[in-house]
Protein backbone atom coordinates (compact mmCIF):
# COMPACT_ATOMS: atom_id res chain seq x y z
CA UNK A 1 0.00 0.00 0.00
CA UNK A 2 1.32 3.43 -0.89
CA UNK A 3 0.29 6.94 0.08
CA UNK A 4 0.65 10.01 -2.07
CA UNK A 5 0.08 13.55 -0.88
CA UNK A 6 -0.67 16.33 -3.33
CA UNK A 7 -2.27 19.74 -3.54
CA UNK A 8 0.53 21.86 -2.17
CA UNK A 9 1.64 25.09 -3.77
CA UNK A 10 2.44 28.72 -3.21
CA UNK A 11 -0.21 31.07 -1.88
CA UNK A 12 -0.36 34.45 -0.27
CA UNK A 13 -1.24 34.91 3.36
CA UNK A 14 -4.95 34.55 3.91
CA UNK A 15 -5.29 32.07 1.09
CA UNK A 16 -6.49 28.48 1.14
CA UNK A 17 -5.29 25.13 -0.10
CA UNK A 18 -6.75 21.65 -0.04
CA UNK A 19 -4.31 18.80 0.28
CA UNK A 20 -5.16 15.27 -0.77
CA UNK A 21 -3.76 11.99 0.42
CA UNK A 22 -4.50 9.08 -1.88
CA UNK A 23 -3.99 5.51 -0.76
CA UNK A 24 -3.32 2.91 -3.42
CA UNK A 25 -4.64 -0.29 -1.96
CA UNK A 26 -6.48 -0.88 1.30
CA UNK A 27 -5.41 -1.12 4.90
CA UNK A 28 -6.66 -3.92 7.14
CA UNK A 29 -9.20 -3.22 9.86
CA UNK A 30 -9.61 0.17 11.48
CA UNK A 31 -6.90 2.73 11.05
CA UNK A 32 -6.21 6.42 11.34
CA UNK A 33 -4.82 8.78 8.75
CA UNK A 34 -2.78 11.67 10.00
CA UNK A 35 -1.40 14.79 8.44
CA UNK A 36 1.98 16.05 9.57
CA UNK A 37 4.16 18.90 8.48
CA UNK A 38 7.81 19.81 8.68
CA UNK A 39 8.65 23.50 8.50
CA UNK A 40 12.09 24.45 7.14
CA UNK A 41 14.78 23.67 9.68
CA UNK A 42 12.32 22.31 12.23
CA UNK A 43 11.05 19.00 13.50
CA UNK A 44 8.09 17.28 11.98
CA UNK A 45 4.85 18.06 13.80
CA UNK A 46 1.38 16.62 13.94
CA UNK A 47 -1.45 18.55 12.28
CA UNK A 48 -4.66 16.51 12.23
CA UNK A 49 -6.01 12.98 12.09
CA UNK A 50 -9.14 11.12 11.08
CA UNK A 51 -10.38 7.64 11.84
CA UNK A 52 -11.06 5.99 8.52
CA UNK A 53 -14.08 3.97 9.61
CA UNK A 54 -15.38 6.25 12.35
CA UNK A 55 -14.62 9.58 10.63
CA UNK A 56 -13.73 10.91 14.07
CA UNK A 57 -11.30 13.79 13.80
CA UNK A 58 -8.62 15.27 15.98
CA UNK A 59 -6.57 18.44 15.63
CA UNK A 60 -3.89 20.21 17.49
CA UNK A 61 -5.61 23.04 19.30
CA UNK A 62 -3.84 25.75 17.36
CA UNK A 63 -5.13 24.51 14.01
CA UNK A 64 -8.65 23.34 14.63
CA UNK A 65 -10.19 26.65 13.63
CA UNK A 66 -8.45 26.89 10.26
CA UNK A 67 -7.87 23.29 9.17
CA UNK A 68 -10.43 20.62 8.38
CA UNK A 69 -9.64 16.99 7.77
CA UNK A 70 -12.12 14.78 5.94
CA UNK A 71 -12.22 11.61 3.92
CA UNK A 72 -13.92 10.26 0.83
CA UNK A 73 -14.18 6.54 1.42
CA UNK A 74 -15.34 5.83 -2.11
CA UNK A 75 -12.21 7.41 -3.57
CA UNK A 76 -9.86 6.36 -0.77
CA UNK A 77 -8.76 9.96 -0.26
CA UNK A 78 -8.19 12.00 2.87
CA UNK A 79 -8.30 15.76 2.52
CA UNK A 80 -6.84 18.57 4.55
CA UNK A 81 -8.58 21.86 3.89
CA UNK A 82 -6.45 24.74 5.09
CA UNK A 83 -7.88 28.24 5.31
CA UNK A 84 -6.49 31.61 6.28
CA UNK A 85 -2.95 30.42 5.75
CA UNK A 86 -0.04 32.35 7.15
CA UNK A 87 3.73 32.22 6.59
CA UNK A 88 3.99 30.02 9.69
CA UNK A 89 2.14 27.31 7.76
CA UNK A 90 4.96 27.03 5.25
CA UNK A 91 6.13 23.43 5.42
CA UNK A 92 6.35 20.10 3.67
CA UNK A 93 3.11 18.28 4.43
CA UNK A 94 2.92 14.50 4.77
CA UNK A 95 0.17 12.01 5.28
CA UNK A 96 0.64 8.79 7.19
CA UNK A 97 -1.34 5.83 8.47
CA UNK A 98 -1.49 4.27 11.88
CA UNK A 99 -3.05 0.84 12.21
CA UNK A 100 -3.89 1.60 15.84
CA UNK A 101 -7.03 3.39 16.92
CA UNK A 102 -8.81 3.67 20.24
CA UNK A 103 -12.29 2.58 21.20
CA UNK A 104 -15.03 3.62 18.79
CA UNK A 105 -12.45 4.66 16.25
CA UNK A 106 -10.75 7.24 18.44
CA UNK A 107 -8.01 8.54 16.16
CA UNK A 108 -5.98 10.50 18.68
CA UNK A 109 -2.21 10.01 18.47
CA UNK A 110 -2.06 8.58 22.02
CA UNK A 111 -3.42 5.35 20.55
CA UNK A 112 -0.77 5.07 17.84
CA UNK A 113 1.26 2.61 19.84
CA UNK A 114 2.64 0.97 16.75
CA UNK A 115 3.75 4.24 15.26
CA UNK A 116 3.06 5.26 11.68
CA UNK A 117 4.31 2.44 9.47
CA UNK A 118 3.03 3.99 6.26
CA UNK A 119 4.11 7.38 4.99
CA UNK A 120 3.55 9.22 1.78
CA UNK A 121 5.90 11.60 0.07
CA UNK A 122 5.30 15.17 1.09
CA UNK A 123 3.74 18.07 -0.71
CA UNK A 124 5.22 21.52 -0.24
CA UNK A 125 3.13 24.44 0.96
CA UNK A 126 4.64 27.91 0.78
CA UNK A 127 2.80 30.91 2.14
CA UNK A 128 4.10 34.38 1.43
CA UNK A 129 3.25 37.44 3.47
Amino acid sequence: VQLQASGGGSVQAGGSLRLSCVASGHFPGSYAVGWFRQPPGKEREFVAAIGWKSANTYYTESRQDRFTISRDSAKNIVYLQMNNLGPEDTANYFCAVSLDVGSYGDCRPIYWTGGMPYWGKGTQVTVSS
